[in-house]
């Protein structure tokens, strides 16, 4: 067992010592490594879509069992919970009035356990929520997620209101995990349960991102014009990326960490 622990130390030390854009760089083909190997191991790329809300729900049951098994939400951010739960109420509100399908009920489930853990992290277990470490401000992502939704959202038939919110929520979704990074970054070491929880939202934006750009190559880019015309379906794409390039780090360390046997993960200075 040692030595692919002792290969994996050295990878690892190798690629920490590496300048930003050799990082980036590395990340870039790692994700289309990553990408072409789902593309033919996948058929159905609708599956990952699945898979996403799968992980996502996995991620959310970790979560769960944390707040009721340890009677803690320590490492947690609340500001996170709250900006999910307003896209997800916004998502919703659209869902109704604009395209009702299987995915309204998939986010009903999700919108009702997150309105119970911010309900344990507010009242039931408030003395151990780190409100000291949580100091992201939260008008730093509405704002600009708002006014990015009045200027680029879809050209649809659909009521300029509800065209705005859906382009807000799909906006506020990318940057919602923000918090809690800044809560990780403030406290530098995470506790088992909201690493498995942070990594699980990892992957379910990666395979929500494959998804997408697969679906896009599939068909020839003709999935883009479905979506309408202008800077929309260009965003929603670049939305996707960007919400997993942010947890791209983490999960990086996070994998490192698991390999290593370490049950509580330590980030180094600068990482999220």
């Amino acid at each position: 067992m040692r030595p692919p622990r002792s290969s994996i130390h050295a990878v690892s030390i190798w690629v920490k010592r590496q300048p930003p854009k050799v990082k980036a760089f590395l990340a870039v083909v790692s994700g289309m490594t990553a990408l072409v190997f789902l593309r033919f191991i996948v058929h159905d790329h609708d599956n990952l879509f699945v898979a996403a809300e799968a992980v996502h729900a996995i991620g959310i049951s970790v979560l769960i069992y944390k707040l009721m098994k340890e009677k803690t939400c320590a490492g947690l951010s609340l500001k996170s919970q709250e900006l999910t739960a307003i896209f997800l109420a916004v998502r919703l509100y659209c869902s109704f009035v604009m395209e009702y399908d299987i995915h309204t009920l998939l986010d009903t489930a999700t919108l009702g356990t997150t309105l119970w853990v911010i309900y344990m992290i507010r009242f039931k277990l408030k003395s151990s929520y780190m409100e000291d470490k949580d100091n992201f401000a939260l008008y730093y992502v509405l704002v600009p997620c708002a006014l990015l939704a009045l200027v680029v959202h879809p050209s649809t038939s659909h009521n300029i209101l509800n065209r705005v919110c859906w382009s807000f929520c799909v906006y506020l979704e990318a940057v919602s995990v923000l918090p809690q990074l800044r809560v990780m970054q403030n406290t530098k070491i995470v506790e088992p349960f909201t690493a498995h929880y942070v990594f699980a939202l990892g992957v379910a934006r990666f395979l929500s991102c494959a998804h997408w750009v697969l679906q896009v190559l599939d068909t020839r880019g003709r999935l883009l014009t479905a979506l309408g015309y202008g800077l929309w379906p260009s965003m929603v794409l670049l939305s996707e990326i960007v919400q997993t390039f942010i947890l791209a780090d983490f999960c990086y360390y996070y994998v490192k960490s698991l390999l290593g046997g370490q049950l509580v993960l330590r980030l180094p200075s600068g990482v999220v």
